[in-house]
């Protein structure tokens, strides 16, 4: 019955879709341009944009990141009386952790705490929030782990094929653009991401912070989460330009550590990676509680 009533275009985009959840969508985007697509194959779907029709079979779409959206209704629409309406049942997620990232004359320095909560209940004290996408970039995640670590490897693929069609890797600006332009196509549909993307380039260093809105930003410091703000205290009062290795390494750990110990929904260890020309190292995993020893110590 599904031979017989499925047209072999039809047939060909399941197999398709079923290839993407397999992990192997990277040599399915670099073949799939060359293929010609037959006029007649349309399908009512709801896109990402709320539109009620879509040409499913179109080249863009096989490289086109999404999710194929229920028809019937505007997914913004439906969740903002949950959000910001006046509905008495709330959409409210509690989101807790904190990142850091700093540029300095000898790269970048990213650290991050490994606490996952939902709600109230911490769920691990080791998760990793950073996503290494290639040997030249990494990203880190808050807000909904699950959201982030969706489209950063959907961006680390993307990525990949970059350098197979290019024969270089992609530039830490048009990784960066890349992710923004894949959130903005679904903003206030409920996700939520603060990330930011470090890596090395032809131009240098490169950090950006973009979040579910698609919002871009530049600039030589960001920390985000619940902690972020204990971190920029840290931050504000220790950073220079001319920082050494040793001491970019000891300032984002007690930047990390003092949040940790502040913020209640973060903690763990201190994730920290150093992001140099030849490419990223990991440069240790401390446990807050070792570092709090430490600290009191340093102050006798």
């Amino acid at each position: 019955f599904f031979f017989n009533s499925v047209c072999p275009a039809h047939f060909l985009f399941i197999c398709m879709i079923s290839l993407s959840y397999t992990g192997k969508m990277a040599l399915f985007d670099v073949c799939l341009p060359s293929l010609s697509w037959p006029q007649d194959c349309t399908a009512s779907l709801f896109g990402a944009k709320g539109k009620s029709t879509s040409r499913l079979y179109d080249p863009p779409y096989s490289t086109s990141p999404g999710f194929i959206l229920p028809p019937g209704y505007d997914t913004v629409a439906f969740l903002k009386p949950y959000t910001t309406g006046d509905e008495k049942v709330k959409l409210e997620f509690n989101h807790g952790t904190t990142t850091l990232a700093f540029k300095f004359e000898h790269g970048v320095i990213v650290a991050v705490d490994s606490r996952a909560s939902a709600g109230k209940y911490i769920s691990t004290q080791y998760a990793n929030k950073v996503i290494e996408i290639n040997p030249y970039l990494l990203g880190t995640m808050s807000g909904s782990a699950a959201d982030c670590m969706y489209w950063e490897r959907l961006l680390a693929q993307h990525c990949r094929i970059y350098r197979l069609r290019n024969k270089e890797e992609i530039s830490v600006s048009a990784a960066s653009k890349l992710l923004s332009n894949m959130l903005s196509e679904y903003r206030g549909m409920g996700l939520s991401i603060g990330s930011m993307i470090c890596g090395w380039d032809k131009k240098g260093p490169g950090l950006y912070y973009i979040d579910e809105s698609g919002t871009r930003l530049s600039n030589y410091m960001f920390s985000t989460g619940s902690g972020s703000s204990y971190a920029y205290g840290v931050m504000d009062s220790g950073w220079r330009q001319d920082l050494s290795v040793l001491e970019a390494y000891d300032l984002a750990q007690r930047a990390i550590y003092h949040a940790t110990h502040r913020d209640a929904y973060s903690g763990g260890t201190v994730n920290m990676y150093h992001m140099k020309k030849d490419g990223w190292i990991k440069v240790s995993q401390e446990d807050v509680g070792e570092l709090h020893d430490k600290y009191a110590e340093e102050k006798k």
